[in-house]
């Protein structure tokens, strides 16, 4: 009897890759290209990734992509060496501009500003290097640079920083046996805004429109406890935040949650959840744990995601007569909430928030000086 063996066929072994010492110089040099160049950077931070570990799927994971991605530029470094790293010559007409005069714009955008103006404008940019206000329009969304946005940020000064984050985010992804973890905040003086003039609905073509002028019908103040674990949200309105109104929704969420369950309550760092109220409140029901958010860093406190939906879908474009009708629409989207609910997912790690903090100071720290 003759009996056929077959050959076992898969994915080939990586092949071994070697270089000179000029070659991880100038490696090394492109890596810290990665204002000006980033995709040439990231290809030389897998070469050199490559020169140390055999497995494509070990780089992959470190940077991210994929392992077809680390393979290409394994194989396109060991054909090309260095060339291979970049793009090769595409069909269509010749280029217009070299990248040198890419790599101006980008760095006078990132490190210079026109005279007398705060920002660069493509105009302005483009009198200054020469080339049309539509090429220097490509080659900021290119490098994703936008010099007319500008956006805020307020790091912590919180000196226990980092034990809160971790605190928090442990309960969000790692809630503890036998409890309830909730994430209760207010969100004040809600104004019943009526519109001046009747809304025009949305017809063919033509989006709803409101007029910009409004009256003032009054404020109240909503204190909500987001379920975690299932995205329930307990609310109520009521025409204060103080400490005592705190303590009565404090006492509601008692009465919502089984007595043989412990209560953890993520808070921000607003006084009224720190007044003698709460502390005897505290003493007299002894289940209850308040968690509280690093200072300035009201952004870790789940509910907040709720707040935003609910400006979102039922506030901004509402026109409340008076505090009762806004009440009712308050409440409205809540049970409509609650009807569909799930939670909301926590995806990023103690780990990876406090290393992108850190990143970011380094990165203020490096700007000035």
């Amino acid at each position: 009897m003759i009996s056929l063996a077959m050959a076992r066929t898969g994915r080939p072994k990586s092949e071994k890759l070697v270089v000179t010492a000029d070659e991880r110089a100038e490696l090394e040099r492109l890596t810290k290209r990665a204002r000006t160049n980033r995709e040439i950077a990231f290809r030389a931070r897998i070469v050199l990734a490559c020169i140390d570990e055999e497995s494509n799927v070990l780089v992959a994971q470190r940077y991210r992509c994929d392992r077809g991605t680390v393979g290409k530029w394994r194989s396109r470094f060991i054909k090309g060496r260095l060339d291979g790293l970049y793009d090769e010559p595409r069909v269509g007409g010749p280029r217009t501009i070299t990248d040198e005069q890419v790599e101006a714009v980008v760095v006078k955008t990132l490190e210079t500003k026109p005279e007398g103006h705060t920002h660069w404008s493509t105009r302005k940019m483009a009198a200054k290097a020469g080339i049309s206000h539509t090429m220097v329009g490509r080659i900021w969304r290119t490098f994703g640079l936008k010099p007319h946005v500008s956006t805020s940020f307020k790091m912590s000064p919180d000196p226990q920083l980092v034990a809160k984050v971790r605190d928090v985010v442990g309960l969000y992804m790692n809630p503890p046996a036998n409890a309830v973890v909730f994430a209760v905040d207010e969100k004040s003086q809600i104004q019943a805004l009526q519109r001046a003039q009747p809304i025009l609905p949305m017809d063919l073509g033509q989006p709803e429109r409101q007029t910009h002028n409004y009256i003032r019908n009054g404020t109240l103040d909503l204190f909500a406890a987001l379920n975690v674990a299932t995205g329930e949200v307990i609310a109520r309105c009521k025409q204060q935040h103080r400490a005592q109104d705190f303590v009565a929704f404090l006492r509601e969420l008692d009465e919502h949650v089984e007595v043989d369950l412990e209560v953890h309550v993520v808070v921000d760092n607003l006084s009224t959840h720190k007044a003698p109220p709460v502390h005897r409140f505290m003493l007299r029901n002894p289940r209850f744990h308040l968690h509280f958010t690093p200072t300035y860093a009201s952004w870790l406190n789940l509910v907040e995601r709720f707040f935003g939906l609910l400006t979102d879908q039922a506030l901004r474009r509402g026109s409340h007569t008076s505090i009762p009708q806004l009440r009712e629409a308050i409440l409205a989207y809540v049970a409509s909430h609650n009807d569909r609910r799930k939670p909301f997912r926590w995806t990023k790690t103690a780990d990876e928030i406090l290393e992108k903090m850190r990143r970011f100071g380094l990165r203020t720290q490096q700007v000035h000086g």
